[in-house]
C-alpha cells in the first residue's frame, strides 16, 4: 500500500483514485462552526463511549486506540468505530487519526479480505502555521483555519457480509511538537475550552454532527487525549478538568517502563480524584512486571491488561505486533462492553430500587412513582449530569441539569473550588482519618476555626464550636445561650445548698416564617407551620415568643414596605413604605425615623410580660435568620426590624442568635448576614457553604462572654447539681466538653 497524504479540495470537483485494494474518494469537506452554541453538555449512551488517557506521552494510547478499532471491526457482524482526537500537536506531520485511519485499513483487509470497509478521516481546524504545512500558499498570521480536510478509503467489496465503517477526526492541530497550551500560544491559535467542549460533544452526544445515534453493541467511540493526564489542553487547563464535565469511562494507559508504576498510579489517583470512573489499564510489557504491582494496588478493583513488547525499529510495519496483541484488544473490548452494559443496567435500575429502600425526607412517596425518580450520575460545577431515559423519538442520554436547589444552599464554588475541595478533603482524610475532638488539635481542623474567626466572625467572635450539620448548630447555639441568660440574670446562684426546687420556662424570641432545622429543639425555637404540625412533630408545642415581621418587596422598580396587621401605623408616610434602592433600606439613618421608633415600642410591649426578674417564664435568646427567611419563602425581613431587635434584646440581656446557615458566606453578596445588617450577634450558627455540599459540617461561633459562662474550675458545673434539680419546660441543658 503507497502512502496516502491528506488532500484538500476548495473546490466542488471530485476526484476518484482507485486501485486492486482500495478506492480512495476526496471531497470537499465541510465543518461546522468553531463558535459554541451553548448546548449543555450531552453524552449518548446508546452505543459504548470512552475515553483513553495516557500515564505519560508515548505510553502508546494511539496504538491502543488502532488495536481496539481492529478488533471491533473485524467482529463477525458489521460495525461502526469513531476515533476522536480533539488536540494534536505536530500536525500535520504527526497525526494519530491518520495513523488510525491508515493502520486500521491495513489490518481489516488482512483479517477480512472479502468485508467492505468504508474509512475516512477528518482534519477540522489548525493553526495557521500547520494549516500552511498542508495547504501551502498564503496561510501565514495567527489564529486557526478551517481545514475542511477529508480523506476516504474503500477497502474491498464484499458488501454481502455487511459493511464496516471507520470514522477518524481530528478537531485542533498545531504545528510544533510540544505541549498543546505552548503550541497554541506561540502559534497565536489559543482554543477556549467552551468551544473545544463544544465541538467535542457534536461526536459524544447526539447534536448536529453527532453520527448515529441509535443502538448497538457495535457501534462505537473513542476519545483519545494528548499526553498524560494533566497535560494542558489548549487554554492551559489540564485535561483532566478540561474533559470533566463529559466524564467519559476511562481506559488509562499505563507505563511497563522503569519509573512507570508511580506514574500509572498517580495517574490514577488524579482520575478518581476528579470522578472519573477507570474500566481498565492497559500497559507495554517491559519484562519489569510493573502489572503485578499495579494489580495489588488496585486490589483487583480494576483490570490490567499487558502488550507484547513494541519493536523499536521504525520500519516495522507492526502487522506482526498488532497479531500477537489481538488477544489483548478482544479482552479489552470485551472488558469495556461488560462494562457498557452494567452502567446502563445500574442507571435504569436504580430509580425502582430507590423508590423501594429511600426514606426521602420532605416527600411524600405515594406522590413520586419511579418514572420521576431524576437518576444523578455525577455534577460538575453547578450542574448535574443526569440520566434520560431513551425513546422512540430520543436517544438515551447523559444530560447536564442546572442543580437549582444547591445554588442556594451548598454549591457556592465552582468547577475549579469543587476539585481543590475534594482534593483538601482526601489530604485530610489520608492524613488524619476519625480524630476524637475534646482536648485534641489537629491542623485542618485549627486552620478552619481560624478562617472563620477571621472572616465571618471577624470583630466578634472568639470561639468556634463543630458540629456536624445547621439543625446541630443551632441546638447548640441554644444551649449556649440559654447557659448565658442563666449566668448574667444570677439564675444559677438560685440553685444552692437548700436544695430548692423551682420550675424556669425558657421562651426563644423568634420571628413567624422562620425556620430554624429539623432536630427536636430547633423545631422548638421555630413558629407553627406545615414544618411543626403534629403530623410532622408530635412534641411540638412551639416554645417561644413570634412575632410578625414587616418585609420588603420589590414593585415597579420600587422596594416596598409590608406591614404586618399589629404595625399598621396611620402615621407612617410614603417615604417610609417606599425606597428606591436596596441601600437605602439598610442605611442607618432610619434608625433614628418614627418607624423605628414604633417598632422598639411594639417588641418593649411583647416582652413586657416575661421581665420580672422572680417570675418563671423568661425569653431566653433572641433567634433570627437575618435579612432573608429561607425555607420560609425566601422573605426579605425589614433589616430596621432586625436591627431594633437585637437593640432591644440586648438592652434586657438577652442573647442574640443568627442563624447564618442559608445566609452566610457571601450568599447575600456580603460574607455574613451581620455585616448588611450592620450589628452583631453573640453566637451565629454556619453550615452548608462550609464544605460546597461534599461532606456535612457546621459551626457555631460565640463570643468570649459566652464561652466564658461555661468556665469553672472542674468538669462539673459551677455552683450548679450540688443536691439541686432543676425541672424546666426546655430541660435546661448545658454543653459538655465534646458536644
Amino acid at each position: 500500500m503507497s502512502p496516502i497524504s491528506l488532500i484538500f479540495h476548495r473546490s466542488s470537483r471530485r476526484l476518484s483514485l482507485s486501485s486492486p485494494l482500495f478506492s480512495f474518494h476526496f471531497c470537499k469537506y465541510l465543518c461546522s462552526s468553531s463558535s459554541p452554541s451553548h448546548l449543555p453538555i450531552q453524552t449518548n449512551l446508546s452505543h459504548p463511549i470512552y475515553m483513553l488517557w495516557g500515564s505519560n506521552t508515548s505510553v502508546g494510547k494511539t496504538l491502543v486506540s488502532t488495536g481496539l478499532a481492529a478488533s471491533v471491526l473485524c467482529s463477525p457482524n458489521p460495525a461502526k468505530f469513531t476515533y476522536i482526537k480533539p488536540v494534536q500537536t505536530g500536525f500535520p506531520q504527526d497525526s494519530d487519526s491518520r495513523f488510525v485511519f491508515r493502520k486500521v485499513s491495513e489490518i481489516f483487509h488482512g483479517r477480512k479480505p472479502l468485508a467492505c470497509l468504508h474509512a475516512s478521516n477528518h482534519a477540522l481546524w489548525a493553526s495557521a502555521p500547520a494549516a500552511k504545512e498542508v495547504v501551502g500558499g498564503r496561510t501565514g498570521g495567527e489564529g486557526l483555519r478551517d481545514l475542511c480536510c477529508y480523506e476516504e478509503r474503500r477497502i474491498g467489496a464484499g458488501e454481502e457480509v455487511g459493511v464496516f465503517e471507520l470514522v477518524c477526526k481530528t478537531i485542533y492541530g498545531w504545528k510544533e511538537a510540544i505541549s498543546p497550551h505552548l503550541a497554541a500560544e506561540r502559534e497565536g491559535a489559543v482554543v477556549d475550552d467552551s468551544v473545544l467542549r463544544e465541538l467535542l460533544q457534536r461526536y459524544v452526544g447526539c447534536h448536529e454532527g453527532g453520527g448515529d445515534c441509535g443502538s448497538g453493541d457495535q457501534i462505537w467511540t473513542v476519545v483519545e487525549t494528548a499526553g498524560g493526564i494533566a497535560s494542558p489542553g489548549p487554554s492551559g487547563t489540564l485535561q483532566c478538568d478540561l474533559y470533566r464535565p463529559f466524564r467519559l469511562p476511562a481506559i488509562l494507559i499505563g507505563d511497563g517502563r522503569l519509573g512507570g508504576i508511580s506514574g500509572t498510579i498517580s495517574a490514577y489517583e488524579s482520575l478518581k480524584l476528579r470522578g472519573y470512573d477507570v474500566i481498565a489499564v492497559v500497559l507495554e510489557d517491559h519484562g519489569l512486571l510493573n502489572e503485578a504491582a499495579l494489580l495489588s494496588y488496585l486490589q483487583n478493583r480494576v483490570p490490567v491488561l499487558v502488550l507484547p513488547c513494541i519493536p523499536q525499529d521504525p520500519f516495522d510495519n507492526l502487522m506482526q505486533w498488532f497479531s500477537d496483541s489481538h488477544e489483548v484488544f478482544c479482552s479489552l473490548q470485551d472488558i469495556m462492553l461488560d462494562a457498557y452494559s452494567e452502567r446502563i443496567k445500574r442507571l435504569h435500575d436504580m430509580p425502582k430500587k430507590a423508590v423501594d429502600v429511600f426514606w426521602w425526607p420532605f416527600t411524600q412517596h405515594n406522590l413520586v412513582p419511579e418514572e420521576i425518580v431524576t437518576v444523578i450520575d455525577s455534577r460538575c460545577g453547578e450542574n448535574f449530569a443526569v440520566h434520560k431515559v431513551g425513546t422512540q423519538q430520543t436517544s438515551e442520554l447523559i444530560s447536564q441539569q442546572f442543580d437549582a436547589c444547591a445554588s442556594w444552599w451548598t454549591q457556592g464554588p465552582d468547577t475549579t473550588l469543587q476539585i481543590e475541595l475534594a482534593r483538601d478533603m482526601g489530604y485530610a482524610t489520608a492524613r488524619f482519618g476519625h480524630v476524637m475532638f475534646p482536648e485534641n488539635v489537629y491542623e485542618p481542623a485549627l486552620h478552619c476555626a481560624e478562617l472563620l474567626l477571621e472572616g465571618v466572625g471577624r470583630g466578634w467572635a472568639s470561639r468556634t464550636f463543630f458540629s456536624d450539620n445547621g439543625s446541630t448548630a443551632i441546638e447548640i447555639a441554644l444551649k449556649m445561650a440559654f447557659r448565658k441568660f442563666s449566668f448574667d440574670h444570677g439564675i444559677l446562684d438560685r440553685f444552692n445548698d437548700n436544695l430548692i426546687e423551682r420550675c424556669f420556662n425558657f421562651k426563644v424570641l423568634a420571628l413567624n416564617g422562620s425556620y430554624h432545622g429539623d432536630t427536636l429543639g430547633a423545631m422548638e425555637a421555630q413558629a407553627p407551620s406545615s414544618y411543626t404540625g403534629f403530623l410532622q412533630q408530635p412534641w411540638y408545642s412551639g416554645r417561644g415568643l413570634f412575632l410578625d415581621p414587616p418585609t420588603v418587596f420589590m414593585c415597579n422598580g420600587d422596594w416596598i414596605l409590608s406591614l404586618p396587621k399589629v404595625l399598621q401605623f396611620d402615621k407612617l408616610n410614603h417615604e417610609e413604605r417606599t425606597f428606591s434602592s436596596r441601600d437605602d433600606i439598610f442605611h442607618g439613618s432610619r434608625d433614628s425615623s418614627c418607624l423605628a421608633g414604633s417598632y422598639s415600642a411594639y417588641i418593649s410591649q411583647q416582652l413586657l410580660p416575661f421581665s420580672r426578674s422572680d417570675g418563671s417564664d423568661h425569653v431566653a435568646a433572641l433567634i433570627i435568620e437575618p435579612v432573608i427567611q429561607g425555607s420560609g419563602g425566601m422573605l426579605f425581613i425589614d433589616p430596621l426590624f432586625q436591627r431594633v431587635l437585637v437593640k432591644e434584646c440586648r438592652s434586657r440581656k438577652i442573647p442574640v442568635i443568627f442563624d447564618e446557615v442559608f445566609t452566610g458566606f457571601w450568599r447575600l453578596g456580603a460574607e455574613s448576614a451581620a455585616e448588611l445588617l450592620d450589628c452583631l450577634p453573640d453566637i451565629a450558627c454556619f453550615a452548608k457553604l462550609m464544605t460546597g455540599g461534599i461532606i456535612p459540617l457546621s459551626a457555631t461561633l460565640a463570643t468570649d462572654a459566652v464561652f466564658n459562662a461555661f468556665k469553672g474550675d472542674t468538669k462539673q458545673l459551677p455552683k450548679l447539681y450540688n443536691g439541686s434539680r432543676i425541672h424546666s419546660q426546655t430541660s435546661i441543658s448545658f454543653l459538655k466538653e465534646g458536644d
